[in-house]
């Protein structure tokens, strides 16, 4: 079968009345208001050659540059964990762009896939999946991360303690903590260390504003597509059926917004990527932390604390606001 054309897919969607809240390419805009749903990403590794010919990919270049007046600016002196003898300092790396870190939210991994004969080389852009159930959201004590109606997960950089469990229950361990920064320095100075939580929130006040997120408008081979979260289903099966590929994210942790088609199979990538020594890898088919007996069991737990420290943060804020 060939591959369904920009064309007539949007006419297909015309067709069904989809098109309010899709776009396909970085090119132009998108309506938030006529939106049909929650958006998704589709990421192309037929498509991405990890802009080999410049010094950081583009998506890697324009994520930082949008996101650069956000990055965390710790205090001096960090303290260690309490009672630990350590503490998640990356204000000295703030360079690094070969993994995620609290001032690099997305990167592509690069690694060689063999698949019936051949060799496939593949660039993987990495960073949050954007969970249709996300258990960070849903597991954290603070209650400071959320699903948005427009599909985005996001993290309150103004309420979190910093303490991590979002990265343990996430199966791909995404965010990254920096010590020194965040109220937890106003509670309780003494015990300074536990810091923020920092990842990808796909550019979410573009989206709301109208605009596609920054990596899908600097890609220059359109590797990374972007609109509703249905529409990016649909493109990426149609994809992968014409080249004879397969899709990862639909599945997986109960499903995402982000979905990537692959040439070959991804049980073969996530054995590449473990060769490597690369993370985070890309696990077949993992189960959701919530859908775990320990997950639920956790989560009816953690709801009404969640929910307090919520009420508290945003009765401070409006108190800030009013003075």
């Amino acid at each position: 079968m060939a591959a369904i054309s920009r064309r007539d897919f949007l006419k297909r969607s015309v067709a069904s009345g989809v098109t309010g809240g899709l776009i396909l390419s970085g090119a132009g805009k998108w309506s938030a208001e006529a939106a049909t749903g929650p958006v998704g990403t589709l990421i192309d590794l037929t498509k991405c050659d990890g802009c080999k010919q410049e010094k950081a990919p583009k998506c890697v270049s324009a994520c930082r540059e949008v996101n650069q007046d956000r990055f965390p600016e710790p205090v001096n002196d960090i303290h260690d964990y309490w009672p630990q003898k350590k503490h998640e300092d990356w204000s000295g790396k703030r360079h690094l762009i070969d993994r995620l870190t609290p001032y690099n939210w997305t990167y592509v991994q690069e690694v060689e896939v063999e698949h019936n004969g051949q060799i496939h080389q593949l660039f993987i852009q990495r960073r949050c999946m954007h969970c249709d159930n996300p258990p960070c959201a849903k597991l954290c004590p603070f209650g400071v991360q959320e699903k948005t109606p427009e599909g985005p997960v996001r993290i309150d950089p103004d309420g979190c303690f910093g303490g991590a469990k979002c990265r343990d229950v996430c199966p791909w361990h995404i965010p990254q903590r920096q010590a020194g920064v965040g109220i937890y320095l106003k509670i309780a100075p003494k015990l300074v260390g536990g810091g923020v939580m920092y990842k990808c929130d796909l550019c979410y006040e573009r989206v709301r504003a109208g605009q596609v997120p920054a990596c899908v408008e600097t890609c220059p081979r359109q590797a990374i597509e972007f609109g509703g979260k249905e529409e990016m289903k649909g493109v990426a099966y149609e994809r992968a059926k014409a080249v004879g590929g397969y899709v990862y994210g639909d599945q997986e942790n109960g499903g995402t917004s982000t979905f990537y088609v692959s040439p070959v199979p991804f049980e073969k990538i996530n054995q590449a990527l473990a060769k490597k020594e690369l993370k985070p890898g890309m696990p077949v088919g993992v189960e959701n932390f919530l859908d775990t007996a320990g997950g639920l069991t956790r989560g009816v737990l953690l709801a009404p604390i969640a929910g307090a420290f919520a009420a508290g943060l945003a009765a401070y804020k409006t108190m800030k606001g009013s003075e």
